[in-house]
């Protein structure tokens, strides 16, 4: 009997088998109920001496993360490696630049490395259109969607980022706001900006109003390149009364370049963000923010990657809910 075979009959994946074993609290009673049941009824005690030794092998989930400034990501990987600890797995975190081809880093981690499976923490769909069937180990592609691409080996957990992006601008237009800018990636590069900024054209359209291509100013995920685009749009001279910016990074970059341009938010100016990590909440005045719910994506990709690679399952693609939060840097006009 090992921890496969009670996540196998006791119908949970191998992760929520793990921390029940380990005391984590993170687990609901009807679920610790059920497995120690099994626990007890096998008389399995966990073997830590075969454990350390699969460990030095080849136990090993690889993350492969986009971009250094992203604090959703870090929000995520913290809740990642509190879950697997006490597991037979250990991480690998590796960071590549924003616009780094993450599939090639991939095929060459599997070739040197040899993890049991992949965690992509940001992703660009066209990247894996050319390379992916390369990867032949359990991935989760994690904040952005691959239902679409067919690889059985690829599942997804996700926000409806059309919909989050479209709710967030409507909430900017119900404030009474017209004159609207956007700030968000290169959609090049970055799936989610492409859904986000579709879902804010469809906010416009809905209220009447045209989105023109000089209401969108295109950074990194950076809280510098956010900063330089919000100055760009303010030299521009346009009339601009809100910003939403495609993530909580980007705004507090916008908000710092409005606030050195001697105005206020949300006085004069009004700011949304996307993400909902814990530096919404502590930047002053507090960011509106469309919240991803980081800690469910983070549990339900670990939970995907572990059924795919200790039980077979088939890929699946998970939607988390969104929700808007505070309500500080949104004014009326």
């Amino acid at each position: 009997m090992t921890i496969v075979d009670i996540a196998k009959e006791a119908g949970y994946s191998v992760s929520t088998v793990s921390r029940v074993l380990n005391g984590r609290r993170d687990v609901s009673e009807e679920a610790r109920d059920r497995i120690m049941r099994i626990v007890e009824a096998y008389q399995f005690v966990p073997n830590n001496n075969a454990k350390h030794l699969k460990q030095t092998v080849s136990q090993s989930i690889l993350i492969l993360v986009k971009g250094t400034s992203n604090m959703l990501f870090t929000n995520i990987i913290e809740v990642i490696q509190d879950t697997i600890e006490g597991s037979d797995y250990s991480l690998r975190v590796h960071y590549l630049d924003e616009d780094a081809d993450e599939v090639k880093e991939a095929v060459r981690m599997c070739r040197e490395h040899k993890p049991m499976g992949i965690l992509f923490l940001g992703g660009n769909i066209q990247y894996f259109h050319e390379e992916f069937e390369l990867v032949n180990v359990p991935c989760v592609l994690v904040t952005d969607r691959a239902d679409k691409l067919g690889f059985r080996n690829l599942a997804s957990v996700s926000t409806d980022d059309m919909a989050a992006a479209e709710m967030a601008v409507d909430y900017l237009f119900d404030h009474g706001h017209r004159d609207v800018a956007v700030i968000g990636g290169d959609m090049a590069l970055s799936s989610p900006s492409k859904y986000r900024k579709a879902g804010a054209k469809r906010s416009f359209i809905k209220h009447g109003c045209e989105f023109e291509e000089e209401s969108y100013a295109v950074a990194r995920f950076s809280y510098e390149s956010a900063y330089n685009a919000m100055n760009r749009m303010l030299a521009s001279k346009r009339s601009i009364t809100a910003v939403f910016a495609m993530s909580d990074v980007m705004a507090v970059g916008a908000m710092r370049a409005i606030f050195d341009a001697g105005l206020r938010v949300p006085e004069d100016i009004s700011v949304i963000g996307f993400d909902g990590t814990l530096l919404a909440d502590y930047y002053n005045p507090k960011i509106v923010t469309v919240c991803q719910g980081y800690e469910k994506i983070a549990r339900k990709s670990i939970d995907l990657l572990f059924g795919m690679i200790d039980l077979n399952k088939p890929a699946t693609h998970e939607l988390v809910p969104f929700s808007l939060k505070n309500t500080e840097s949104v004014s009326s006009i």
